[in-house]
Formats: C-alpha cells, sequence, structure tokens
C-alpha cells in the first residue's frame, strides 16, 4: 500500500468519494493519516537494528544517526556472543551510555536495537498489512472529528445535524484506534520483557533505561 491508496481508503470510509463534492483536500486526509501513523508507530515502532563503534576508554554511544527513533529496545555487548549479552543503558538526548562495570579499552562494536517511525510515502509502506485498516481507521477518525468542528454552526447540505453525526462516527473510530494501540503497546512491552531484562521496574520521565 501507497499513500495514495491509503488515501482513498480513508477517503472509502468517510463516503468522500466523489471528485467533484469532497469534503477533505488530499493535502487535509494526508496530515490526519501523518497523525494516525505517528500513534501507530509509537505503540508498535517499525523494529531496527543498528552496530554502533565505541570509543576507547568512553562508555557513550551517540545515536544522533538514528532518525525517527521511538525508542531504544536494548543494546548488545560485546556484540555476536551466544547466547546473547544484553546490558543495561540509560539515554539522555542523542548519548547512549552503557552501564557496565569497565570503559571499552578500544573501538568496539555494540549492537542496538530500536523502534522507529512507520514510513508511508507516494511508492512505499512499511505498515504491516494486517494494520492497515488500523491506520485507516484512526485517519477517518481525526478527519471526522475535525470536520464536525469546522461545519458547527454552518449551513450543510446534509442537513442541520451533519456535524453531530460526523462527530459521533469520528469518536467511534478513534475510541476503537487508540483501544487498539493500547493493546498492541502491551504486548510489545510483554515482548521486551521477555527477552530483554529491564534495568528498572519503572521508567523515568527523564530517562530511558533498559537491559
Amino acid at each position: 500500500m501507497d499513500l495514495t491508496q491509503m488515501r482513498n481508503r480513508v477517503r472509502t470510509d468517510l463516503h468522500d468519494e466523489d471528485s467533484q463534492t469532497y469534503r477533505w483536500t488530499d493535502a487535509e486526509l494526508d496530515r490526519h493519516i501523518d497523525h494516525a501513523l505517528r500513534e501507530f508507530s509509537i505503540a508498535q515502532p517499525r523494529e531496527q537494528t543498528v552496530v554502533l563503534s565505541t570509543t576507547a576508554g568512553s562508555r557513550d554511544l551517540s545515536i544522533s544517526s538514528l532518525t525517527d527513533l521511538v525508542q531504544v529496545e536494548a543494546t548488545e555487548f560485546p556484540k555476536d556472543k551466544y547466547p546473547p549479552i544484553y546490558v543495561q543503558f540509560s539515554i539522555w538526548e542523542s548519548t547512549l551510555t552503557m552501564l557496565v562495570d569497565q570503559a571499552p579499552g578500544a573501538a568496539e562494536e555494540v549492537k542496538v536495537f530500536y523502534g522507529k517511525l512507520h514510513t508511508l510515502d507516494a511508492t512505499t509502506s512499511t505498515i504491516p498489512p494486517q494494520m492497515e485498516d488500523l491506520v485507516a481507521a484512526g485517519s477517518a477518525g481525526y478527519a471526522a472529528v475535525e470536520w464536525s468542528s469546522f461545519a458547527t454552526n454552518r449551513v450543510n447540505v446534509g442537513g442541520s445535524d451533519t456535524w453531530r453525526q460526523y462527530l459521533t462516527w469520528g469518536q467511534q473510530r478513534l475510541a476503537y484506534f487508540h483501544q487498539r494501540l493500547v493493546k498492541l503497546s502491551r504486548k510489545g512491552s510483554l515482548r521486551a520483557r521477555r527477552l530483554y531484562t529491564p534495568a528498572r521496574g519503572k521508567p523515568s520521565q527523564t530517562q530511558v533505561t533498559g537491559p
């Protein structure tokens, strides 16, 4: 699926398929799709790995190169051992600090497991196929709620109560969307806890702590 296909799916959900009388412009729907996609990415980010190199005598790694970063899940150091060795870490701004007793004595490789934002553009998508309808539902919900706010106290060809119908429908779609995101987020948390032992029980609001 690409952005045009997602937009068409959202229009279908909104019953906005007559190009001569569109309620939403393409740009408006693209904004709502991006909103829903970002929320989906927070709940279920795109899983990635990257190998970074340490500096001799330092436990710090720059993660500024990790574009669209959502969260770091785990840090494997030393790399490619069996079983894998996951070390605790902390993050402040764009620096990941490995909480190891001894700093690397030379440049060594560290494998970082992280989640990033999903992408959806004119040619590609990283949204899992089974989740496309969910993103479309969230996008349509945001579009409907926004339009209902705009249409309040305006004359509508569908009747004076049209805005309320869109509001109710949009709120229902968003409730479904957010309920599913909560479940997806919990599933991700359980998966992470099975694979990696957290450094602390409850995450800090200012510091990200990993295994």
